[in-house]
């Protein structure tokens, strides 16, 4: 048995938090249109270039398959209680760290696809901040029998962050040949919880964000910020976007505009999101 014991005191058995690798799940969806069209409102794009059979952009697989539980079965932080698909993981904060997809087929909207899930693997590291927990889940797009998009998904749980925390290194970055301004309004994070039936209170709650987790105020989705970065990857682009790597290195919080970047890096683009600072928020690669 592995005993693990964390900075605030308190222990948990990462053995028995393996037991859930493994663990599968299947859901099946119609890629609606008029959902698509609700998510181009809320990043200000032309709806009207939305119809079914349009391919469905990069990343927007994520506005589907959206699992809707009572509040009974949800946990205080708003999510799905731990101990379901998910390990319960004994660690206050649960984020959306980062995650790898691979793009092999089109998928179009208004098609019925399935999505098929799996725990892949549940490691512990120590970093600035404490203890964290990483759990991967693997999932496949499946259009038919074909497998249209994989992703592993890297969902991190570590303590609240103490005040006067010291913010992450600075991440050295190329000079961008493309950025766009981006600034994510209440509304925009209300539609986007909306959007994708994501009840995380660090998105919306004010009061939860700095009594419980620790932020100064909400919260800016890191799979906002993905989406921003693989629609730029996407239109630069001169071929089909093939695999695309991202992760978070420190959260954006509302009131702290963005500027949306890439850099040309051998064959692909490297991508970041960047506060006024310089400081990285979200940093990606993607390759055609």
């Amino acid at each position: 048995m592995s005993t693990l014991n964390t900075s605030d005191g308190s222990a948990f058995d990462l053995d028995f938090l393996r037991t859930w690798m493994g663990r599968e799940s299947v859901a099946e969806d119609t890629l609606s249109v008029r959902h698509a069209r609700l998510m181009a409102a809320t990043l200000g794009l032309p709806q009207a270039q939305f119809a079914e059979g349009t391919p469905l952009p990069p990343l927007w697989h994520w506005l589907y398959f959206l699992e809707g539980l009572p509040a009974s079965e949800l946990g205080r932080d708003g999510h799905p209680a731990r101990g379901g698909f998910l390990p319960p993981v004994p660690l206050a904060n649960r984020m959306w760290a980062g995650g790898r997809l691979a793009f092999h087929a089109p998928v179009a909207l208004g098609t019925t696809v399935r999505k098929r899930s799996a725990v892949t693997s549940v490691e512990h590291k120590r970093g600035r901040s404490g203890d964290l927990v990483f759990v991967t889940v693997r999932h496949e797009i499946l259009d038919g029998q074909t497998v249209a998009i994989t992703e592993d998904h890297d969902i991190v749980y570590k303590q609240p962050t103490p005040p006067g925390t010291t913010r992450a290194a600075a991440v050295a970055m190329p000079a961008p040949s493309h950025s766009e301004p981006f600034e994510a309004t209440s509304t925009v994070l209300f539609r986007y919880s909306a959007l994708t039936f994501n009840g995380h209170r660090i998105h919306y709650d004010l009061d939860y964000c700095r009594n419980v987790e620790g932020y100064a105020n909400l919260v800016v989705h890191g799979p906002l910020q993905a989406t921003l970065l693989a629609g730029l990857a996407a239109r630069l682009g001169t071929r089909p976007l093939r695999q695309f790597r991202y992760r978070g290195v420190q959260p954006n919080l509302l009131g702290t505009p963005l500027t949306v970047n890439a850099a040309p890096s051998g064959d692909g683009l490297t991508l970041w999101t960047a506060q006024p600072d310089g400081a990285v928020s979200m940093q990606a690669e993607a390759s055609f």
